[in-house]
Formats: structure tokens, C-alpha cells, sequence
């Protein structure tokens, strides 16, 4: 490991990026950091008292790494940008024209990208404004008590506020596709990343004040098992045999050969996990807009992290989201269609129709046990937390599989760049 960060630094394009990427989450972390004017600054304390006992605040404060309780610039972080990805991602399977700009290629997906910016500068003057009105009142979160952040309101500094933080939202959305452009690894990924791994510290210590030595030692070595067993299961691969027969290309003869296609078992990555997440946050949002008192109280009550309902609900749509997103990413009619077309085929498999009927089977197979996987590593590492009444650490499966997944594609992304520039042995 150390020998491969060594030689990452010895390819000058290779450590401008990785620099361009630690820069830009140093930007990223300034502005998590800055207050919005018009913020009484002096109950950001008790506002952050209030997120490491409300489940609805300290979700809020782990995908935006502590912000939204700083009321940041970047309070917002980039839940509208998923939220908004989660939405533009399902329509395309329902809406005819936006599935046609998904079979379009380059210029399809960039029509697809403007309309994803359009959607989330629209989510996050709405949840700006929800959450301006609750910073205001204080009453919204249920907290049992009152936290003015704005006590001098009037209606050009609160929409100087939401005018703020919308621009703040659309700046770490450009930073995000500055990484993926410029930089190494999923630009949106490396923020969420950075925001999880921020709240690291101030999680450990907690847990240490809380729980003691004995148990705060109990929950590391658990972590270090999640580790190891996270790493083994993202390694974790079927290796799909396919034969190119001989062809001819032009003049020449093109020899056939023998290759596999890989198939991960966790093939989508943490991206349902997020994804899952955001989802159950739009609740959240609406009860932040909407001033209805039956739909905030169905929000405290069974959004908390340790709620039954949140639990097998926050589980199911884990499974759900990694079959939709691995069907997404590896299409079998469009995967068979490429083999036929390369003239190949899957040795006792016919090509066509039963090349994708076997490809889809397969990949059910492998794709259930990567979805328990991902929900059985979400939930339940909060169980002991929970037995132990350390209630303040209400994500720790979420920031694990986040921290490690993110770390481990992003590592792939490297391995590429340097395979790509003649570095094999380092791989070694």
C-alpha cells in the first residue's frame, strides 16, 4: 500500500490530480465550516446538543459532515443533488423521453445531467426554505426545546438565508463534477466520503465517554471485523466464461480467444445505501416544508435510527435499490446483444435470447445475496450500540460501509490510472 502511494506521486499527472481532489475537499470543508450570515452563532452549541440526541438532525449531520448544525454555507451538503439523481433515475424508467436521452449516449446523458442540476437547485430552495423556518421556530424538529437561530427575522434576511444556502448547494454540486472530471474517483462519492469520515473523531470519542473502555474496545474490534468482512465481500466476483470466435477485419484474420465477463456480488457499489438514505430523508424534508402535524409526528416517531419501522424499511429499500441499480449498470439484453455482435458466446449457452436469459439469472443470484449483504451491515452493527444505550451514534453501519466502499473504488480508479501507464508491478 505504501509502495503504490509512493509511485501514485511519481506520475505527474497522476499527483495533480490526486492533489486537484485534496483540494477541492479542503474547499469543500472550509465551507462546512462558515457560518450563513444572520445565524445567532452562539446557539449553534445547543443546536448541536440537540443533533447528537434527534434522530432526524443527526441524520442531516452525517451526510453533510456536521454543516447543517454549523448552519453552514454548505449546511445543505449534497442530499438535494442525490435526492434529485434518485428521482431523474426512476423517471427515466417510467417517462419515454427521458429513456430515450439515456439511449442517446454522451448527448443524452448530458441532457439527463442538466435536468438533474435543474431539479436539485429547485429541492434545495425548498428544503432551504423548510429548514429556515425550523432553525426560526424550533418547534418542528420536536426536540422539546426551542432553538431560535434566526431571532431577528424578517422576510429579506430569512430569503437572503435560503438564497445562501441554495448557492452554497449548487457550489459543492460544481465541486462534485470538477473531481469526477479533473480529479480521481466519483466526485459525489469522495464528498459524501469526506462529510463521513469528518464525523469519524467526534463518533469514537462519544462512544469512549459513553460507553467506557471496555465496550468502546468491543465496538473497535467489531469494526475492524466489519473491515475485513466488507473487503472480502466487495473482492467477491462470478467470472462468466465467454469465447470470441475467429473473425475477419479487413485484411486480417483476428484469432479467437477465451475471456470471462466479471460480475461483482456487490456490483452497485454503496450507491443504494445512499441512495436508501436520501429517500428516507425526503419525509424529512416535507415535514420541514409542510407545517402538518400529523405527517412531523409520523417523522419523530418512526424515522428514528432505532425504530422497527425505520430498521426493515431502511433494509428493504437497501435490497430494492441494488437490484434496480445493478440492472442499470448491466443491462443482459444489451450485454447479450454486444456478445452476439463480437461474434462470441457462452460455452453450452446459445447466443441471443437464452444468452440473456442465462446473464439475468445469474446475475438475480449474485445480486440477492450483495443486497443482504449491504442491508445486514447497515442495520444491524447499530444493535450493540443500541443495547449499550449509546444512542448518539445512530449511523455507525452506514459510515463504515460508506467509508470503506468509497475508499476501495476509489483505490480501483488508481490501480486503473496506473495500469494505464505501464505501473503493473505495482499492482503486485
Amino acid at each position: 500500500m505504501l509502495s503504490r502511494l509512493s509511485n501514485i506521486f511519481k506520475v505527474g499527472d497522476l499527483r495533480k490530480k490526486v492533489l486537484f481532489t485534496v483540494f477541492v475537499i479542503g474547499a469543500y470543508q472550509l465551507g462546512a465550516n462558515i457560518p450563513v450570515p444572520g445565524v445567532d452563532v452562539h446557539q449553534l452549541q445547543a443546536l448541536k446538543q440537540q443533533a447528537q440526541n434527534n434522530g432526524i438532525l443527526a441524520y442531516l449531520s452525517l451526510f453533510t459532515g456536521g454543516a447543517i448544525t454549523k448552519m453552514a454555507v454548505f449546511g445543505l451538503g449534497i442530499m438535494p443533488y442525490i435526492t434529485s439523481s434518485i428521482i431523474v433515475q426512476m423517471l427515466t424508467t417510467a417517462i419515454p423521453k427521458l429513456a430515450e436521452w439515456r439511449e442517446q449516449g454522451p448527448v443524452g446523458q448530458k441532457k439527463l445531467t442538466q435536468t438533474t442540476r435543474y431539479l436539485t437547485v429547485g429541492l434545495a430552495i425548498m428544503q432551504a426554505s423548510g429548514l429556515t423556518y425550523a432553525f426560526h421556530t424550533g418547534g418542528i424538529f420536536n426536540t422539546g426545546s426551542s432553538v431560535d437561530l434566526i431571532p431577528d427575522w424578517t422576510f429579506p434576511r430569512a430569503a437572503f438565508i435560503v438564497l445562501t444556502l441554495t448557492a452554497g448547494t449548487a457550489f459543492v454540486m460544481w465541486l462534485g463534477e470538477l473531481i469526477t472530471q479533473h480529479g480521481i474517483g466519483q466526485g459525489m462519492s469522495i464528498l459524501i466520503f469526506a462529510n463521513v469520515v469528518a464525523t469519524l473523531p467526534g463518533v469514537g470519542a462519544i462512544v469512549l465517554s459513553q460507553a467506557g473502555q471496555f465496550k468502546f474496545w468491543v465496538i473497535m474490534a467489531l469494526t475492524l471485523a466489519m473491515l475485513v468482512a466488507i473487503v472480502f465481500m466487495e473482492q467477491g466476483q462470478r467470472r462468466i466464461q465467454m469465447v470470441i470466435a475467429k473473425r475477419i477485419v479487413g485484411r486480417r484474420q483476428m484469432a479467437g480467444q477465451s475471456t470471462y465477463i466479471p460480475l461483482k456480488v456487490n456490483q452497485s457499489g454503496v450507491v443504494p445505501v445512499i441512495f436508501a438514505s436520501s429517500l428516507l430523508y425526503i419525509p424529512v424534508l416535507l415535514s420541514n416544508i409542510i407545517p402538518w402535524q400529523p405527517l412531523t409526528n409520523f417523522v419523530k416517531n418512526n424515522l428514528a435510527s432505532t425504530s422497527i419501522i425505520y430498521i426493515f424499511t431502511y433494509g428493504a429499500l437497501i435490497v430494492l435499490f441494488a437490484f434496480f441499480f445493478v440492472r442499470i449498470q448491466f443491462d443482459p439484453q444489451l450485454q447479450a446483444e454486444q456478445i452476439r455482435k463480437q461474434g462470441g458466446y457462452i460455452p453450452g449457452i446459445r447466443p441471443g435470447l437464452p444468452t440473456e436469459r442465462y446473464l439475468s439469472r445469474i446475475l438475480n443470484r449474485i445480486t440477492l445475496p450483495g443486497s443482504l449483504y449491504l442491508a445486514i451491515f447497515a442495520v444491524l452493527p447499530a444493535i450493540p450500540l443500541v443495547l449499550w444505550n449509546i444512542k448518539q451514534v445512530p449511523f455507525f453501519g452506514v459510515t463504515v460501509l460508506i467509508s470503506v466502499g468509497v475508499t476501495l473504488e476509489t483505490l480501483r480508479q488508481l490501480d486503473g490510472q496506473l495500469v494505464m501507464r505501464n505501473y503493473e508491478s505495482f499492482l503486485n
